[in-house]
């Protein structure tokens, strides 16, 4: 019999693999990423105390206006601007990117790209 895997639980193991290199730090946090058919979200989490320091969403208030639709490449771009807005403020200028499983292509690219071009380094 064929042991057949959803695409989310192949997407969990490559995230798994991927978590044992990358680790965030207090000085460079990881800045994590998941997406669902509808929202895309991101945090800066510092892994040595397990806490998240920053995080955005299509669901934040600030977005509500700008996005009609969660799931697309310009509401990542739009979530990607405004955590790296956050991390800044906060003081965290560099961080570890985590694509969380996904293939760095489309919404989670758009994402990256929009919070490198408005100040964060990885």
């Amino acid at each position: 019999m064929i042991n057949k895997i959803s695409r989310n639980e192949a997407r969990k193991r490559r995230h798994l693999r991927v978590r044992k290199k990358i680790s965030g730090t207090p000085e460079r946090p990881r800045l994590s990423v998941f997406r669902s058919l509808k929202h895309i979200y991101a945090q800066l989490i510092d892994d040595t105390r397990g806490v998240t320091l920053v995080s955005a969403s299509t669901l934040d208030k600030e977005l509500a206006g700008q996005i009609k639709n969660g799931g697309n490449v310009e509401a990542a771009r739009k979530v990607g601007e405004l955590i790296a807005k956050r991390a800044l403020e906060k003081g965290y200028a560099k961080v570890v990117f985590d694509r969380g499983g996904y293939l760095y292509h489309g919404r989670v690219r758009a994402l990256a790209d929009a919070a490198r071009e408005a100040g964060l380094e990885f």
